[in-house]
């Protein structure tokens, strides 16, 4: 984390404002197929309430962009966990997004593995897609949270999946009650901008941490483009 990076905002609202604001300038020039990863939360959910407002929904080219998933928990649609559940009630459902343009994680699959692979497969033909209009990135725009133990998406601190090169999507299965499929750095780095949305006093000793320079997965992202941290001043590290 740099100091030109760090934004500090005076409460969540404010920090969801920011949000929508980055995101808006992240996307608004976009004329071609382009992809967005999404994160859950509360401030995200927020940020999403926002974009779908009279204020922002007419400076989003919703029918070019293509949303994905930076985690998912693999849980049915309909569970008040799925992060594609709080996205689809808090934006787009309420949005003029082309269904062809929605891909969420496929937690009907037989497993984990299974799904990780598949979505995997699924940004690989989006990207042979859109290769020529996307150069060497694969999202316009990220959005990633932290919990207090410094994880990013589903990638948890002492994770094997902290090492991977290979795969853009894996399993995590074991580290949280119920499975994972997870972007790994692999294809979160691949993003022109990321954006971290960061909120609340209990994530205070974790941003100290990671401006002091821990090791820990969130402050491994270093994306292709730009990375920008937002957060209010609960959340607002140690100096």
């Amino acid at each position: 984390m740099t100091a030109s990076g760090l934004i500090v905002l005076d409460d969540e609202a404010a920090v969801a404002s920011r949000a929508a604001e980055w995101f808006v300038s992240a996307v608004e020039a976009v004329r071609s197929p382009a992809a967005v990863c999404l994160s859950g939360g509360s401030t995200p959910r927020a940020l999403y309430a926002l974009l779908a407002s009279d204020a922002y929904a007419a400076r989003v080219p919703w029918q070019h962009l293509h949303w994905f998933w930076g985690d998912e928990r693999f849980v049915p649609y309909d569970d008040p966990r799925s992060n594609y559940a709080m996205a689809k009630a808090a934006l787009l459902d309420r949005v003029p997004i082309p269904a062809a343009n929605i891909h969420p994680v496929d937690t009907a699959l037989a497993d984990p593995l299974t799904a990780a692979r598949a979505y995997e497969a699924t940004l690989a033909a989006f990207r042979a897609a859109s290769r020529t209009e996307a150069g060497p990135t694969l999202f316009v725009a990220t959005l990633l949270g932290v919990g207090t133990d410094g994880h990013t998406a589903s990638l948890f601190p002492g994770s094997p999946l902290l090492d991977e090169t290979e795969h853009w999507v894996a399993a995590s299965v074991g580290e949280r009650p119920e499975a994972r499929i997870t972007l790994t750095y692999v294809a979160l780095d691949r993003s022109a901008a990321v954006a971290f949305l960061v909120c609340g006093s209990e994530k205070k000793s974790i941003m100290s941490q990671i401006a002091a320079g821990a090791d820990v997965p969130a402050a491994r992202v270093r994306p292709i483009g730009t990375l920008t941290w937002l957060i209010d001043r609960a959340a607002a590290p140690d100096r």
